[in-house]
This record gives structure tokens, C-alpha cells and sequence, in this order.
């Protein structure tokens, strides 16, 4: 047989050739440029030669007649061998999985499936589309080229906002004095830890995509050898791994699809001059992964696949149900809710059983993400801010205002704190910056709040007047939302992809909302699917799980979206 040469570039261009045997023989390396299909073997031209005066009769095909020539040694075997025993060749298909199978395959996986059958059978009563396979191959990896070209633009983005950052994190160390030191250690400790984990989640995307790249584009090459010949077996083999490889890189891409413009962003601490021994760092450093389709994403309408529901009780509850008034899921996957009958903030795993717990008097005990490891929860006219440290609940700091505090979120450093009647931003230290928004023409007006990742909306449930607000950052009304489904709406909540998620108190719905908060998308939860009494509600980004708490009831929902 002929041998080959293969190498395979970054760029995804093959170099694939055959060399001339009898040269090879003799350690010499010279391009094949012709075949003899009798000898099965490949020559060079002064070689072919000698053949035709020793061979005058024998079947040769020059690189015209491509298709003549047999599969290089590489393509062969990638196209024959198990990928889960490599010492293996493919030799049967499962048609109950679909899958291609060596004996080992045969024995261990798929000794009970009804439909296993030898290769050299399935291909008499099934064609292949090696021509549809290449347009499909050739579809993902351009949509890889692409998936790759903004990981590594946003790569440079990363580098170019932490030099960016670095400066002004220079600026402010120079208006304090050498007392600052060890502050500025670990603010740029920070800073590293964030740069380096950005570059190392993007790097690891673009690893992936060229894997998948490079597996393709060998499919690609194994199509274009196979094509225009008598190759059935090879070519059932070919089409079934690539369907595969292109579901796998389907499925990738759908998961990746969301372009990150990533950055990382410095926001000083102004008032550390006054108060620098009570600081950890000279400032919070956001990072800014905003996806540029969340402004299409936000319309995207949910549809519900199952519900369950999770007791959230402790054994030291009181005797009355739990009261869950706010949820919040934060980025290292434990989920936090605020239980007002008990008085208690509950820190719950990925399977929903709680783990921990501190006291908290909280009155409505609405809750939003401040950091990694850290939230705010609403109670009375103050907040609580709690933090995760090892699988416990720490109680922070305090923050006092001259009002009541009922719904609160958190958007790049700044606090929306609800009063009942009006809407209020302040700092993360508790200066207020302006009041936003005013309805004192019932009690509860504005009642709950959220905002949109992108911040150029901000949602607040009108109790009294069963209504959705949609305010712009300064203020202005944008929309006013009412619906049949939507009586007395309490919890609202924003998911990172920009979708509104609202419940109806009696009417015992939760809804979807259009971004600009003009219509309604979907109802997601119902009286029929056991919702009673909403009161709060949070995506669950990792699960694709809406949670959903209730006014006296021991059992959070968890609907699969």
C-alpha cells in the first residue's frame, strides 16, 4: 500500500501526499505520480519508468485518476478505528443508539440492543451523502473560524482593559500614602486572579474549538478521498462519525454562541480616605462579560418542561411554614433564600437541600447578588449583607437608611433599594446618589425592583395597582404593564440573558414580560401547576430551573424551563 504524509496546520489546511515506495525503500522521499492498482503501490516518475519496462501490462493511474488511488494510511485509520478502543476497527452499527460499534463496543454496550448489525450488511440497504456531509462539515467549520475569531479577539480585550485598569488603580494609590501598601497588594493580587482566570476560561474555548476544528476538517478530507469511489463500508463509516462530530460541534457552538465582550472594569473607592482602615481593597473590579445578543435574547420566550418541588424546613424552624420572600443564586452555584416566618437567611446546594443558615430578622427579605460570595437581604429599614465562606453563611456589615427597605437589586456597584412608595440608588456604602423614582398614590406602589444586565432598565412591581413599571436609569417611565394574569405582583426578576420573569400574587401565575415591558410572552406557572401565592423568583442559569417561592409553604417550585 502507499504510504502518506500528513500535517495538519492551524489554519485547517491539509497537507496530505503520497510518496513514491520504492524510493522510500531506498530512504529516499520523492512525491508519488502515479499509482499501480496491481502492484499496490505508488512511484515516482523515473521509478514508473522502470516499472513500465518490467510491467507493461499492469493498471496504472496517474494523479488525474485520484479516485483510483487508495486512502492514504492516516485517513484509513481515523476513518476505521473505535474512537473508545483504538486498538479496534469499526465493524458493526446499533441502530436502538445509532451508534457505530467494534467488537468490544459490541460486547460491553450493546449486548442487550435489539438492531446491531456488521457495517458490510447495513450498507446494502442504506446510502450515503458524502456531498451533504462536506456542505455540513464545511457550515460548523466556518461557524468555528468565527467562534474562534471572537474568543481571541476578546482574549486582547481582556489584556488591553487590565492595562487600562491598572492605570487608574495607579492613580488612586498615588493620592494615599505608604500606609496604603499592603492594600494595594491585594487589590492588584485581585486584578491578576481575574485577568488570569478570563484569559484561561477564553483560551480554554479556543482549545476546544480547534479540536473540533481539526477533527473536522480531517472528516472533510477523509469525504473529499472517498468521494467518486466504491467505498460503501468507508463511507457509511465517514458519514455516521461526521453526523456525530457535527452534532457535538452543534451543540458546542449553540452553548457558546453568546459573544462576550470581555473586559474588567475598576471602580474606586472614593470615600477611602475616610474610612481606609475599614477597607479590604482600593476598589471592586467588575468583570463585563455583557453579551452583545442579549438585546435580541430578551424576547426569547420560556416554555415549561416539568416542575418539582423541594422542602426547604429545618428541624429548628418554628412552628409556622416557611415564608421564602427572596431567592438568589450566586455564581459558585449555591442557592440563598430568605425565609421571613423564620427569620432566616438558608443556603441551599444544587439539589436544593439546605446546608446552612444564619438569624436574620428579615421583614420582606427581598435579596440580590453583590459579589461571588456575597448578597444583600432586605430588613426593615436597613440591609444585611451576608457572605458564603466555606459552605457558611457570615453576616457582613450593615447599612441604615430613613426608610423602610423592600425590594433591593445590584448593578455595577450601585444599590436600588424600594421603600413602598419610591425607588432609590445608592453606593455600595450606603451614600445616597438620587431617588429615581415616585408614587405616593397608595401604599405599596413600588413595591419590588430589578435590573437588566445591560442596566438600561429597571422593572418595579406596583402592588397596590397591579402593575408592571419599566423605568430608564434616570427615571423615566417607559412602560406601563397590566394583564388578567399579572393581580398584585410581587417578586420580579431580570436573567442574565435579559428575560422578565414576574409573579402574580393571587393570581398565582409567574409570567414572562417583553424586554421593553409592553406585553406579556408567556405564563409560565399556574394555580394548575400547584403555584399558590408567588412571591419571589429567580433563573437558575445552570440548570435552566425558574425557582419560585410562596407565601406560607415549606416547598420551594422549581420549574424546568
Amino acid at each position: 500500500m502507499a504510504t502518506a504524509l500528513s500535517s495538519v496546520h492551524r489554519s485547517s489546511d491539509f497537507v496530505k501526499d503520497y510518496f513514491c515506495d520504492a524510493c522510500e525503500s531506498k530512504q529516499m522521499v520523492e512525491t508519488a505520480e502515479m499509482y499501480c492498482e496491481t502492484c499496490q503501490k505508488c512511484f515516482y516518475g523515473k521509478c514508473i519508468k522502470h516499472h513500465g519496462q518490467l510491467y507493461a501490462n499492469h493498471g496504472i493511474y496517474g494523479r488525474g485518476d485520484m479516485n483510483k488511488w487508495p486512502l492514504t494510511k492516516k485517513i484509513d485509520n481515523f476513518i476505521q478505528t473505535c474512537e473508545a478502543h483504538t486498538d479496534k476497527k469499526l465493524e458493526m452499527f446499533c441502530d436502538d443508539h445509532s451508534q457505530l460499534c467494534c467488537s468490544n463496543c459490541a460486547f460491553l454496550k450493546h449486548r442487550q440492543c435489539k438492531e446491531v448489525t456488521l457495517i458490510s450488511e447495513k450498507v446494502k440497504s442504506q446510502s450515503t451523502d458524502l456531498h451533504n456531509l462536506a456542505d455540513k462539515i464545511q457550515t460548523i467549520l466556518d461557524e468555528l473560524k468565527q467562534f474562534n475569531s471572537k474568543r481571541e479577539a476578546a482574549i486582547h480585550s481582556v489584556e488591553s482593559s487590565y492595562n487600562q485598569r491598572l492605570h487608574e488603580v495607579r492613580d488612586v494609590r498615588h493620592k494615599l500614602n505608604a500606609a496604603l501598601d499592603e492594600l494595594e497588594k491585594a487589590t492588584l493580587k485581585e486584578l491578576d486572579d481575574m485577568r488570569n482566570a478570563l484569559q484561561a476560561s477564553l483560551s480554554k474555548d479556543v482549545d476546544n474549538s480547534n479540536n473540533l476544528k481539526d477533527e473536522l476538517t480531517q472528516l472533510s478530507e477523509a469525504v473529499h478521498h472517498l468521494e467518486n469511489r466504491s467505498k460503501a463500508e468507508l463511507s457509511f463509516i465517514v458519514e455516521r462519525k461526521g453526523l456525530g462530530k457535527i452534532l457535538e460541534s452543534e451543540v458546542y457552538l449553540k452553548e457558546n454562541t453568546v459573544k462576550v465582550d470581555s473586559s474588567i472594569s475598576f471602580q474606586a473607592n472614593t470615600e477611602i480616605l475616610h474610612f481606609l482602615s475599614k477597607q479590604l481593597s482600593l476598589g471592586k473590579f467588575i468583570q463585563r462579560t455583557e453579551s452583545l445578543a442579549v438585546r435580541q435574547d430578551r424576547n426569547h420566550v420560556l416554555a415549561l418542561k416539568q416542575k418539582s418541588e423541594y422542602d426547604v424546613r429545618l428541624p429548628s424552624d418554628s412552628t409556622k411554614p416557611s415564608y421564602i420572600t427572596g431567592i438568589c443564586v450566586i455564581s459558585n452555584d449555591n442557592i440563598l433564600v430568605a425565609d421571613f416566618n423564620n427569620k432566616r437567611v438558608k443556603l441551599l446546594d444544587q439539589k436544593y437541600n439546605v446546608i446552612s443558615h444564619c438569624d436574620v430578622p428579615v421583614s420582606e427579605g427581598d435579596m440580590c447578588q453583590i459579589s461571588a460570595c456575597e448578597v444583600v437581604v432586605t430588613v426593615h429599614d436597613w440591609v444585611q449583607f451576608i457572605s458564603v465562606n466555606n459552605v457558611q453563611l457570615v453576616k457582613g456589615r450593615k447599612l441604615q437608611f430613613q426608610h423602610d427597605c423592600f425590594g433591593i437589586a445590584h448593578h455595577e456597584g450601585n444599590l436600588y433599594v424600594t421603600s413602598g412608595t419610591a425607588l432609590y440608588q445608592y453606593t455600595l456604602t450606603g451614600t445616597l446618589v438620587k431617588k429615581i423614582y415616585e408614587d405616593t398614590t397608595s401604599e405599596f406602589t413600588v413595591w419590588r425592583c430589578a435590573v437588566i444586565p445591560t442596566g438600561d432598565r429597571i422593572y418595579l412591581t406596583n402592588y397596590s395597582d397591579h402593575k408592571l413599571l419599566t423605568l430608564s436609569p434616570d427615571g423615566t417611565l417607559i412602560s406601563t404593564f397590566t394583564d388578567p394574569d399579572l393581580q398584585y405582583p410581587w417578586g420580579v426578576h431580570v436573567t442574565r440573558a435579559g428575560q422578565v420573569l414576574v409573579c402574580g400574587y393571587t393570581s398565582n401565575t409567574v409570567i414572562q414580560v417583553d424586554g421593553e415591558g409592553k406585553r406579556k410572552l408567556a405564563t409560565l406557572a399556574t394555580w394548575t401547576d400547584g403555584l399558590s401565592k408567588p412571591v419571589s423568583v429567580c433563573y437558575y442559569s445552570n440548570t435552566n430551573e425558574v425557582i419560585v417561592g410562596r407565601l406560607e409553604n415549606n416547598k420551594i417550585l422549581v420549574l424546568k424551563i
